[in-house]
């Protein structure tokens, strides 16, 4: 394998909106282009140029990069990216999945889910002017000061005595008012929060601090639980593809294997994606009964860089089953690898897939890292197509017209939020259950995406300075 396929091999990553990765340890960077100048400089010209050069030598889409770019109206290297990558964008293929972030920041969420934050994902409807919390991390301060689903933010403020109502901040500036009230993805940074949770109205000062979150909860994240019918059925909710996400991984499996457990429901419903190693591991950790030539998925590069191709084969693990039905519970905010997983198992369990929830982001490409250790600068191009055994990848308005297409199963659900996921009472859990069981349903909508519930003034709550965990936790503060 050349030094350039091993680079490569490591740093591949499958995120959504705003993307990010590495590998476990540091990733080894690509060797970039050279600097236009003998000494490359952290000055803004000297790291637009840069990007430009990387950008033009690997990014997937080269017909739709410009001729040329006045670097001068641009005061950011992420805006002259932005500028660069605007033609694929309007053609719905780069919708932001390049850009520039920070090594240092990226290496320690993807090696352990380190991230400075509350440690809550927090969902938003600008018509209802509500901020409602939808996940909390344990390892997190809020988990500790008594947020976690279902509980709704009422007031926020720098202090108790300069409380904001968040209907008066939807009012002065919607969502995004609603996101800088919270503070940058800083540790130190304070703020009081007023919510409300299971009828009761509580105010907590919290303070964003440095913490792993765990790709899986040790509350709700693995679970067997009935059918209804007198069998059972396995539960798993991943939150992040990180290097992290292994051990559970293979934990819960092993456990299903134990039990006799052969239909599972994956609820990646708000997991934006992240390592293909990962995905990778799952797709094998549902390949008992998949021998070692059958193909889970391709990996394409431009013409100019064919010889990076490769073809990912099933390696059944020992803790692997052979499932006989399979659940996955998705949303707009389900991409990239949330996405890879089920596609690369559609051509193997057709008639026994099936979607539930809504449909997915909708991003079949992936990233390559390129990094500048002197300025500590990773910029992430999307250099990489994925398809499955069929050659199936073009998923650009999300899964639910692929799986309606080819023998797979769609089933609308709302994400509950006044229930935790995971139980069998909560919307989208019931909802995947009883595909499991062969139950009939209503069909996901076919186009839905990110972009059109923000239309309608809903979605996850963004930062607009994103750190590296919070492109790839969507909704993460």
């Amino acid at each position: 394998m050349s030094s350039l396929t091993t680079v490569l091999a490591v740093a591949l990553v499958l995120q959504g909106c705003g993307g990010g990765g590495s590998s476990s340890p540091p990733p080894v960077s690509v060797t970039p282009t050279p600097s236009p100048t003998p000494s490359p400089t952290c000055s803004l010209r000297d790291r637009q140029l840069w990007a430009e050069a990387q950008i033009r030598e690997w990014y997937l889409f080269p017909a739709d990069l410009p001729a040329s770019l006045d670097l001068a109206p641009y005061a950011t290297v992420q805006a002259y990216i932005d500028a660069l990558t605007a033609n694929a964008r309007a053609a719905n293929k780069d919708r932001f999945f390049t850009y520039i972030t920070s090594i240092a920041e990226e290496n320690a969420f993807f090696s352990s889910g380190q991230t400075a934050a509350f440690g809550i994902r927090i969902s938003y409807d600008s018509t209802a002017r509500r901020a409602t919390v939808i996940d909390a991390f344990e390892t997190g301060p809020a988990f500790a000061a008594g947020l976690d689903r279902d509980a709704e933010l009422l007031a926020i403020g720098d202090t108790a005595s300069s409380l904001v109502s968040v209907t008066d901040l939807f009012a002065r500036g919607g969502s995004a008012a609603v996101s800088d009230a919270l503070g940058p993805g800083n540790a130190g940074v304070t703020r009081t929060i007023q919510f409300r949770i299971d009828g009761e109205t509580r105010t907590a000062t919290i303070t964003k601090t440095e913490f792993n979150i765990p790709p899986v909860s040790n509350r709700f994240g693995v679970q067997v639980l009935p059918d209804g019918n007198g069998g059972q059925v396995g539960y798993i909710n991943l939150r992040s593809f990180i290097s992290t996400a292994e051990t559970p991984l293979r934990n819960a499996f092993a456990r299903f294997r134990s039990e006799g457990i052969t239909r599972v429901a994956i609820d990646v419903r708000y997991n934006g994606g992240g390592l293909v190693r990962i995905a990778e591991l799952m797709g094998d950790l549902m390949g008992r009964n998949r021998t070692a030539s059958e193909v889970y998925s391709f990996t394409t590069f431009r013409a100019s860089k064919s010889s990076e191709n490769a073809t990912r084969l099933f390696r059944s693990a020992p803790e692997s089953i052979a499932p006989t039905a399979l659940a996955f519970i998705t949303t707009s905010a389900s991409a990239s690898a949330s996405e890879l997983v089920p596609n690369s198992m559609l051509p193997y369990t057709r008639g026994n897939i099936t979607l539930v929830g809504g449909n997915t982001g909708g991003k079949p490409v992936g990233q390559i890292a390129v990094d500048r250790t002197a300025c500590d600068d990773r910029l992430r191009i999307v250099a990489f197509a994925t398809e499955n055994a069929d050659r199936q990848g073009d998923y650009y308005n999300g899964l639910a017209p692929v799986f309606a297409a080819r023998g797979g199963r769609t089933c609308a659900a709302a994400d509950d939020f006044s229930r935790q996921m995971g139980a069998p009472t909560e919307a989208s859990t019931q909802r995947a259950i009883l595909s499991l069981r062969g139950e009939s349903c209503g069909a996901i909508a076919g186009t839905a995406d990110t972009l059109a519930e923000q239309s309608v003034g809903r979605g996850l709550l963004t930062a607009s300075a994103p750190t590296a965990a919070q492109r790839e936790v969507p909704g993460l503060f």
